[in-house]
Protein backbone atom coordinates (compact mmCIF):
# COMPACT_ATOMS: atom_id res chain seq x y z
CA UNK A 1 0.00 0.00 0.00
CA UNK A 2 1.31 3.65 -0.94
CA UNK A 3 1.39 6.60 1.37
CA UNK A 4 -1.69 7.99 -0.50
CA UNK A 5 -3.43 5.27 -0.33
CA UNK A 6 -2.75 5.06 3.89
CA UNK A 7 -3.84 8.89 4.12
CA UNK A 8 -7.31 7.45 2.55
CA UNK A 9 -7.44 4.68 5.14
CA UNK A 10 -6.42 6.93 8.40
CA UNK A 11 -8.77 9.48 7.47
CA UNK A 12 -11.65 6.31 7.33
CA UNK A 13 -10.59 5.78 10.55
CA UNK A 14 -10.95 9.05 11.71
CA UNK A 15 -14.02 9.18 9.60
CA UNK A 16 -15.43 6.50 11.70
CA UNK A 17 -14.36 7.97 15.17
CA UNK A 18 -16.09 11.68 14.29
CA UNK A 19 -19.46 9.39 13.09
CA UNK A 20 -19.02 7.48 16.83
CA UNK A 21 -18.31 10.45 19.10
CA UNK A 22 -21.31 12.85 17.08
CA UNK A 23 -23.38 9.59 18.27
CA UNK A 24 -22.03 10.14 21.98
CA UNK A 25 -22.52 14.09 21.36
CA UNK A 26 -26.44 13.29 21.66
CA UNK A 27 -26.88 15.71 18.85
CA UNK A 28 -24.48 18.05 20.03
CA UNK A 29 -26.38 18.65 23.74
CA UNK A 30 -22.55 16.93 25.62
CA UNK A 31 -20.20 19.18 25.30
CA UNK A 32 -17.28 17.32 25.40
CA UNK A 33 -18.11 14.81 22.93
CA UNK A 34 -19.40 17.61 20.89
CA UNK A 35 -15.53 18.96 20.65
CA UNK A 36 -14.21 16.06 20.29
CA UNK A 37 -16.07 15.22 17.11
CA UNK A 38 -15.30 18.93 15.71
CA UNK A 39 -11.99 18.35 16.40
CA UNK A 40 -11.72 14.97 14.77
CA UNK A 41 -13.65 16.01 11.38
CA UNK A 42 -10.89 17.97 9.96
CA UNK A 43 -8.01 15.38 10.76
CA UNK A 44 -10.40 13.14 8.20
CA UNK A 45 -11.04 15.84 5.32
CA UNK A 46 -7.52 16.37 5.60
CA UNK A 47 -6.02 12.99 5.12
CA UNK A 48 -8.72 12.75 2.20
CA UNK A 49 -7.20 16.26 0.78
CA UNK A 50 -3.29 14.99 1.40
CA UNK A 51 -4.10 11.64 -0.89
CA UNK A 52 -5.89 14.20 -3.28
CA UNK A 53 -3.33 16.28 -3.66
CA UNK A 54 -0.63 13.34 -3.90
CA UNK A 55 -2.14 12.96 -7.22
CA UNK A 56 -5.14 9.95 -6.32
CA UNK A 57 -8.22 9.98 -8.38
CA UNK A 58 -11.19 11.78 -6.58
CA UNK A 59 -13.69 9.70 -7.57
CA UNK A 60 -11.97 6.31 -6.10
CA UNK A 61 -10.56 8.19 -2.89
CA UNK A 62 -13.60 9.15 -1.73
CA UNK A 63 -15.61 5.95 -2.22
CA UNK A 64 -13.34 4.32 -0.26
CA UNK A 65 -12.56 6.78 2.53
CA UNK A 66 -16.79 7.08 2.69
CA UNK A 67 -16.82 3.61 2.78
CA UNK A 68 -14.01 3.09 5.92
CA UNK A 69 -15.92 5.19 7.50
CA UNK A 70 -19.10 3.33 6.79
CA UNK A 71 -17.99 -0.24 7.72
CA UNK A 72 -16.01 1.21 10.77
CA UNK A 73 -19.89 3.14 11.79
CA UNK A 74 -21.26 -0.37 11.49
CA UNK A 75 -18.70 -2.19 12.91
CA UNK A 76 -19.07 -0.05 16.15
CA UNK A 77 -22.69 -0.33 15.91
CA UNK A 78 -22.23 -4.34 16.49
CA UNK A 79 -19.87 -3.78 19.27
CA UNK A 80 -22.32 -1.33 21.33
CA UNK A 81 -24.77 -4.47 20.68
CA UNK A 82 -26.41 -2.67 17.85
CA UNK A 83 -26.06 -5.42 15.13
CA UNK A 84 -27.98 -5.22 12.03
CA UNK A 85 -29.81 -7.99 10.78
CA UNK A 86 -28.50 -10.53 8.32
CA UNK A 87 -29.67 -8.28 5.22
CA UNK A 88 -27.54 -5.69 7.00
CA UNK A 89 -24.53 -7.65 6.91
CA UNK A 90 -25.05 -8.78 2.88
CA UNK A 91 -25.04 -5.25 2.11
CA UNK A 92 -21.98 -4.62 4.26
CA UNK A 93 -20.66 -7.53 2.81
CA UNK A 94 -21.22 -5.67 -0.49
CA UNK A 95 -20.08 -2.55 0.82
CA UNK A 96 -16.46 -3.92 1.41
CA UNK A 97 -16.65 -5.39 -1.56
CA UNK A 98 -16.84 -2.06 -3.48
CA UNK A 99 -14.34 -0.39 -1.39
CA UNK A 100 -11.50 -3.16 -2.31
CA UNK A 101 -12.60 -2.91 -5.72
CA UNK A 102 -12.54 0.36 -5.76
CA UNK A 103 -8.75 0.42 -4.44
CA UNK A 104 -7.63 -2.25 -7.12
CA UNK A 105 -9.31 -0.32 -10.06
CA UNK A 106 -7.79 3.20 -9.27
CA UNK A 107 -5.74 4.29 -12.05
CA UNK A 108 -2.80 5.68 -9.53
CA UNK A 109 0.77 6.75 -10.72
Amino acid sequence: MNKLWLYILIGGVFETAWATTMSLSNVFTDPFWTIVTILIIPISVILLYKALQGGLPAGPSYSVWVGIGAIGAVIVSIIQGQAPNWIGFVFLAVLLAGVIGMNLVSNEE
